[in-house]
């Protein structure tokens, strides 16, 4: 029996979580979980991703992997939280310590915040497989939005994270470090070769023009229409106009702190002296 794929839409972040399962096993794994997080109060609460728990735990799956495609700039993930609730190994790109090494020194961390991805269960890198039930889950290296941006392929569906968004929407950002856009238009053709039909799972939907919201577009689709990089568009025009683009982008509301637990696996800082947690905002670095 073919897996399959349902997906969960947290409108504040305009993420996508999804639920892969095996039906025959009764396995289960999520990619890209979020964790609600309030900017204003700096409060984190649970009720997106209790919601698939539920669904989950109603459904007797056993959760076996959590699939982190990299570490998110706009979305808090749930990973820990999931995985206290449920069980399952924290899995993220082997490119991730690159991402640490970078985000350590923008935070000064000290020497205690390791930078070699033991945060997570597993990094894995592209000639590595997952067993998942009846079949397994296979990874593509897809860098240029970060260094550690992975895909992950499971049959006919590939969770590609930020790397393409619907073909209305484009590519992602490149300008963030260790980004670049040469390298993303490369990942983005690993992708494109492909078979046509399969699907490709959004890590984000942002619905312009008030369209309804789409979780995924086939490779056909994405080669034919995406406005960035459909239509045979070259490597030298993409990376001018991803370059160009990503001059005049803002930095995500939730980059600061999201970033901070993300690369933590969604572990916390630790506490203080007082108990209390706390979360760096680096000034005039963004």
């Amino acid at each position: 029996m073919p897996i399959r794929v349902e997906s969960f839409f947290h409108k504040p972040t305009f993420t996508l979580t999804h639920v892969l399962i095996d039906e025959n096993s009764k396995q289960a794994a999520v990619v890209d979980p979020v964790l609600d997080y309030c900017a204003s109060s700096a409060r984190t609460s649970t009720s997106f991703i209790d919601d698939i728990i539920t669904v989950i735990t109603e459904r007797s799956l056993n959760l076996t992997w959590i699939l982190e495609t990299h570490v998110h700039a706009d979305h808090v993930t749930s990973a820990q939280y999931l995985k206290e609730k449920l069980g399952g190994t924290i899995v993220i790109g082997a490119q991730v310590p690159r991402v640490q090494k970078v985000f350590a020194q923008i935070y000064n961390e000290d020497s205690s915040f390791a930078v070699d991805g033991s945060q997570f269960d597993r990094l894995i890198s592209e000639n590595e497989t997952l067993p998942f039930g009846d079949t397994a889950i296979s990874v593509i290296e897809t860098p240029g939005h970060t260094p550690a941006c992975i895909s992950y392929v499971c049959q006919s569906a590939v969770f590609v994270g930020d790397t393409l968004f619907a073909p209305d929407y484009g590519t992602a950002r490149c300008d963030f470090p260790g980004g670049d856009a040469d390298t993303l238009y490369r990942s983005i053709q690993k992708l494109f070769a492909l078979p046509d039909e399969t699907k490709l799972y959004l890590c984000h939907d942002y619905m312009p023009n008030g369209r309804d919201l789409l979780t995924f577009a086939t490779v056909e689709e994405q080669k034919n229409a995406n406005v960035h990089v459909g239509h045979g568009t070259s490597a030298e025009d993409f990376v001018a106009m991803r370059t160009e683009r990503d001059q005049g982008l803002s930095t995500p509301e939730l980059m600061l702190p999201a970033v901070q637990i993300n690369m933590r696996a969604g572990l916390f800082p630790e506490p203080s002296a007082n108990g209390t947690r706390y979360l760096k905002l680096p000034l005039n670095t963004f």
